[in-house]
């Protein structure tokens, strides 16, 4: 029986560490005869006078076969012979390496140091762990050579190299300004860290927002608890870290409502500066509402002469109203004519008429608590300013509360800022989705995907704001917003160091403008 043609010794024959002994010998034999081993063939080895390298009784039944299979050979010499898996097994057990299709023609007795190479190259690339081949990589952060006539150099990602990033930027005139905007609220801490791009616009480099109702049971108590204070501190924290692994070039750390109302608040801000290292401002009402208005200056189209603009917050409100006329700012802000806040947010509110099981009645009652404290709000009708049948007036809302209702309103699976920030709601939507929300209970409040169990016991108190609101000045439509006061920190920010007119007064300057560049940094 032929050892190259897998089957199974006979009886009483050789053992199986012998057959593969045999199997191995004559393969090395092969590599280092090469023709030798196949004029042998053709002279009749394998016969009864040829020595048996295995040492086994030799039969006739054996030589057919095997001519036929190396007369086969004999035509493509170069081919790795076909090898049984079983044996294949073995030889992989005991670590003898089949060699590689094309190299059973190399005599590694003559270059062994190049035949061991080969192997293990190849072995390298198959990759002996199971895994698939794959074609070789650049190195990452190897800059490619550039094409033939190309002023760009590419990295292996294809992106722009960090020295030519860098003359892009500079050319624009923000070479590494980074922005930070912190805001601690009764019920949200969040951080924004972004770099101004084009005119009016930045890009938002990180970003943190966490839940700490900081304000909980502050309308009681006119204190901060040491579990609310515990919980911002540690969202802190990571603030602090985010912030000291980035250049910043500028910061503005703000806290609202519950460090404004409490008796503690300036206490537990020198604990935040003592355990964090970050110093926040408290902020009065004026400077909140104009910084909700400089962060949705985007939103406010062109068409509009006339905009209500609120921030439902945790503890406050603020709402501002907007006058815009015929000539534009290019700081919206500057068209407010008349603002407030009012000593209510959602936090407060729910405190105190149950945020849990809102009947019909107790909506009620919250929404009339709101109209009392807006009818001491002293503002001229909007009338003048509006045209008939035109949709130059609409409602802005920047909170939580109306990007719940739009995220609801759109049936969203999981809560999508990009498709929230900026979209319409008309008034019949508005009533919609405020009826839905007063049809369900508690859990199924918490819940939907764009409430959750975090807010399911504030969102109905910030309807009750909304209804007020949309009673005293009603419209058609709404705007909504997912951006507030950190958007209007960045965007003051960027407008005093003058990064966007420094991009303005180069353009102008590259395209033969009379205005002289601004001053580099």
């Amino acid at each position: 029986m032929d050892p190259d043609s897998g089957a199974k010794p006979p009886e009483g024959g050789a053992s199986a560490a012998a057959h593969v002994e045999g199997r191995s010998s004559r393969r090395r034999k092969a590599k280092r005869h090469g023709k030798q081993r196949e004029a042998a063939h053709a002279t009749g080895a394998g016969s009864a006078d040829s020595p048996n390298p295995t040492g086994r009784p030799h039969s006739p039944e054996q030589d057919q076969p095997a001519r036929k299979r190396k007369r086969r050979r004999s035509k493509s010499a170069s081919k790795t012979p076909d090898v049984p898996k079983a044996v294949v097994n073995v030889i992989d057990a005991g670590q003898n390496v089949r060699p590689a299709d094309g190299e059973n023609d190399r005599d590694p007795a003559q270059n062994p140091g190049k035949s061991r190479n080969r192997r293990k190259k190849n072995r390298g690339g198959r990759g002996l762990q199971g895994r698939p081949l794959a074609p070789s990589k650049t190195s990452p952060g190897v800059a490619k050579a550039p094409a033939a006539g190309s002023g760009h150099q590419k990295d292996a990602r294809g992106k722009t190299s960090d020295a030519q990033s860098a003359e892009a930027r500079e050319k624009h005139g923000y070479v590494n300004d980074l922005y930070a905007a912190l805001d601690l609220g009764t019920n949200n801490c969040r951080l924004l860290i972004a770099q101004p791009t084009r005119p009016g616009q930045f890009r938002v480099v990180d970003a943190f927002s966490r839940i700490v109702r900081l304000g909980e049971g502050l309308g009681a108590s006119r204190r901060l608890s040491q579990d609310a204070m515990d919980r911002a501190v540690e969202a802190l924290r990571i603030c602090a870290t985010k912030l000291a692994h980035k250049p910043i070039r500028r910061m503005r750390l703000i806290a609202t409502e519950a460090c404004r109302a409490a008796e503690n608040g300036e206490e537990f801000l020198a604990r935040v500066t003592a355990e964090t290292g970050l110093m926040l401002e408290i902020i009065d009402r004026e400077t909140e509402a104009r910084l909700a208005v400089s962060g949705c200056s985007s939103l406010v189209g062109r068409e509009a002469r006339s905009v209500v603009l609120f921030d439902i917050g945790g503890g406050s409100s603020e709402i501002a109203v907007i006058r815009i006329g015929d000539s534009r700012s290019s700081r919206l802000a500057n068209h407010i004519t008349h603002w407030t806040s009012l000593p209510v947010g959602v936090v407060t509110l729910s405190e105190r008429h149950g945020g849990r099981d809102v009947t019909p009645e107790v909506f009620a009652a919250m929404v009339a608590e709101v109209e009392g404290m807006l009818a001491g709000f002293d503002c001229p009708p909007l009338g003048p300013l509006r045209r008939q049948g035109a949709e130059d007036f609409h409602l802005i809302g920047t909170s939580g509360t109306v990007t719940t209702l739009a995220g609801v309103h759109l049936d969203l699976p999981r809560y999508d800022r990009r498709r929230v920030d900026g979209v319409w709601l008309s008034d019949d939507e508005v009533s919609a989705m405020q009826d839905k929300l007063l049809s369900w209970d508690f859990a199924g409040r918490a819940a939907n995907p764009c409430i959750g169990p975090d807010r399911a016991d504030l969102v109905l108190a910030g309807c009750a704001i909304l209804e007020a609101i949309r009673r005293r000045w009603p419209s058609q439509r709404m705007r909504v917003a997912d951006r507030g006061l950190r958007e209007g920190l960045l965007t003051d920010m960027m407008a005093d160091d003058g990064v966007w007119r420094r991009v303005r007064q180069r353009r102008n300057h590259n395209t033969g403008g009379h205005e002289e560049a601004g001053t580099k940094r």
